[in-house]
């Protein structure tokens, strides 16, 4: 499965609460933290509805 590397490049700030919860499962708490997550349905679902917070680079 790919990997995906996703980094937070604005902030959760004057944001619905569902996107600062999506934020917080994909394990981006604070900004520019860098994680590598597996490219799963689930996460790439999240990654589409907060997709204008991220920057997301394949591995």
């Amino acid at each position: 499965m790919k990997k995906l590397r996703i980094k937070q490049i604005k902030s959760g700030i004057d944001r619905p609460l569902r996107q600062k919860r999506t934020l917080i499962a994909l394990g981006l708490t604070k900004m520019h933290k860098v994680r590598e997550v597996e490219a799963s349905p689930q996460v790439l679902g999240m990654i589409d509805k907060v997709k204008h917070l991220l920057s997301v680079e394949e591995i």
